[in-house]
């Protein structure tokens, strides 16, 4: 699949972007241009940024429009309370952490070996949960520990 230039304008079929509903565009360009090594490749209107083999279309809300009728676009409410979230593969997650942690971001905990992946989390501008992960003995079947629960 092709692409218009970096746009995320398929030439033929599809490919999948991520829109996120964002306070200050600008700060939020940054962010991901920063943390991710993401090519900004519009500066707003919307806001494009080419991550890996991905974008990051951000825009600030607002109410309904004709396409899409009685929908509003709003930042996460409550940051405990989680619907979706991004979810990012790394090859290397000691290096990604180095540098996203000197990049200014700020996780949730350090990665945490899960026997399968090596998984942790951080929160962008607007609260929006990213998930980082390295496949580690998923990749040889292994898979994840059952999850604990804060308090067990």
């Amino acid at each position: 699949m092709t692409t218009h230039g970096d746009l995320p304008a398929p030439a033929h079929g599809l490919l999948l972007t991520h829109f996120l509903t964002v306070s200050d565009v600008a700060v939020s360009r940054q962010f991901y241009a920063d943390i991710f090594g993401g090519e900004v490749v519009m500066e707003e209107n919307p806001a494009i940024v080419k991550v890996a083999n991905s974008w990051i279309i951000m825009n600030p809300g607002g109410g309904p429009t004709a396409d899409k009728p009685g929908i509003t676009l709003d930042l996460p409410e409550n940051s405990e309370r989680v619907s979706t979230f991004l979810n990012v593969r790394v090859a290397d997650m000691a290096g990604f952490y180095e540098h996203a942690v000197a990049q200014g971001a700020h996780f949730l905990t350090p990665p945490v070996d899960r026997t399968s992946e090596l998984r942790c989390y951080l929160r962008d501008p607007d609260g929006y949960l990213i998930e980082v992960g390295q496949s580690t003995g998923l990749t040889l079947g292994i898979k994840a520990q059952e999850p604990t629960t804060q308090g067990q």
